[in-house]
């Protein structure tokens, strides 16, 4: 009979340390080589490696296929739905104009003075419900009307905003890319939220708001043909359904709240009230209740019909089936480590050393990052190689948040030509190869080692 992950583990050889790193590095190497040679898609190299880790690690063949399937199950029963439900709501919250709604309440209270923090903070709001690049290219006309009133470079502005943008697609849920990673350690999202926030707005400071400045009026730059996108000038009165400034915050801060609270409950103790609370704080029912506020809330003032909403949630739904399928697979290599010993081998090496466990983390998701492009990929590749090294430790709630920061971190930094991002900065912007270098992937180098250096200095005070 087909035993479980108990007898897989019983039933594997444990490895020496060097057969522990050898099998890790080889599993990198050759996800690279599937990736970045073959041309495979990630999730087909990630399963394919899978089962090579799992065959020269000496799991059992016959119990292979049943761990692949208990790891991929229990990985994606609960981030399904916490992707899935932030997704419909970022897609209410864009089609409702609240996102931009958003934008310009909070460039009209900032001033010219003030403009690039006002990005910065749109981008970082902006970001948590909604994907980078539309969030990017949703608030693009809005760069080009402040800069032709102000007669600064766009950049002066698009630097900041796109810095809110990448810190809170890596640092702050519901983005996709820290819910699968604390999915897979095993953190709590409330203590991602609170510290991905500290760590986050001094990455935020540093990249958005001294260095972006900075860089642009250091760079010669011509308004490419791609800026005046659809919406460019629209009227105010198209502005007129979209919903207010306070009822769009309000929406926005709802799920976090939520979610927040509930883990303070779990923290402190609130008597009767904290039964109630972590129950409407796990991620599931808060983001649930959130889409459907959102509903009767947004559907009613844009005139929503049952047809529309149908839409808006097929549409939401589109990009996350490949968000999920990879998470997935990287989770499942994270397990099949942990099958053949191979995790705890390596964990128990990594205590006889000096090094930061979130360091460590940090730099697989870097190099991964460098290799591949993609910042999800990374994440995920990433907390599947550390989740084995944690799985046998005693790491607090606060410390398994930090480490999920430490691999957003890393996956942040050092985005260049490999990454569609790269390009999407480089074509709407009108920069070329060399001032993108300069300008957006020095700024996310930046935002990683920011985000890192903060991780240090709160570490000693969480784990």
């Amino acid at each position: 009979m087909i035993g479980g992950l108990g007898s897989l583990l019983a039933a594997a050889p444990t490895p020496s340390v060097g057969q522990a790193l050898l099998l890790v590095g080889g599993a990198v190497a050759a996800l690279l080589v599937l990736i970045l040679a073959v041309r495979l898609h990630a999730v087909l190299a990630l399963l394919l490696v899978s089962f090579a880790v799992a065959v020269l690690g000496g799991v059992p063949l016959l119990e292979i296929v049943p761990t692949i399937q208990t790891a991929m199950g229990g990985i994606l029963g609960y981030i399904t739905l916490v992707i899935g439900l932030g997704a419909i709501f970022g897609e209410m919250l864009e089609r409702s104009g609240g996102a931009r709604r958003l934008a310009l309440a909070l460039l009209d209270r900032a001033g010219a003075e003030r403009a690039p923090a006002a990005f910065a903070a749109t981008g970082l709001l902006v970001a948590i419900p909604v994907f980078f690049d539309v969030g990017f290219i949703l608030l693009l006309p809005l760069l080009h009307q402040t800069a032709r009133r102000t007669g600064r470079t766009v950049l002066a502005y698009a630097l900041p905003l796109l810095a809110g943008l990448a810190v809170a697609h890596a640092f702050i849920p519901p983005t996709p890319g820290p819910v699968a990673v604390a999915g897979l350690l095993g953190a709590e999202l409330g203590w991602v939220i609170v510290l991905g926030l500290a760590t986050g707005l001094p990455a935020l400071a540093v990249a958005g708001l001294i260095y972006g400045p900075w860089i642009a009026e250091r760079i010669k730059l011509e308004t490419p043909a791609e800026a005046f996108v659809d919406g460019d000038d629209r009227e105010d009165e198209d502005e007129l359904e979209a919903p207010g400034f306070g009822l769009s915050l309000a929406l926005l801060a709802l799920p976090l709240v939520l979610i927040v609270a509930g883990t303070a409950a779990t923290t402190w103790s609130f008597g009767a009230a904290g039964d109630v609370l972590r129950l409407l704080g796990h991620p599931i029912p808060a983001l649930l209740l959130t889409v459907l506020a959102s509903t009767v809330i947004l559907g009613k003032r844009c005139g929503w019909s049952p047809e529309d909403v149908e839409g808006l949630v097929a549409r939401a739904l589109r990009p996350v089936g490949l968000i999920l399928l990879v998470t997935g697979a990287g989770g499942v290599l994270g397990k099949v480590l942990l099958a053949t010993g191979a995790g705890q081998v390596l964990a128990n090496a990594l205590e006889s050393t000096s090094i930061p466990i979130f360091v460590l983390a940090f730099l697989l998701a870097l190099a991964v990052r460098i290799a591949q492009g993609s910042a999800t990929v990374s994440m995920v590749t990433a907390a599947g190689l550390a989740g084995p090294l944690v799985e046998g430790a005693s790491m607090t709630q606060p410390a398994l948040a930090l480490l999920t920061l430490s691999i957003a971190a890393g996956a942040t930094a050092v985005s260049h030509v490999n990454d569609s991002g790269f390009w999407l900065v480089s074509r709407y912007l009108g920069l070329s190869t060399r001032d993108t270098l300069r300008a957006w992937t020095a700024l996310t180098l930046l935002l990683g080692l920011t985000g890192l250096a903060a991780v240090l200095l709160i570490a000693p005070f969480v784990s």
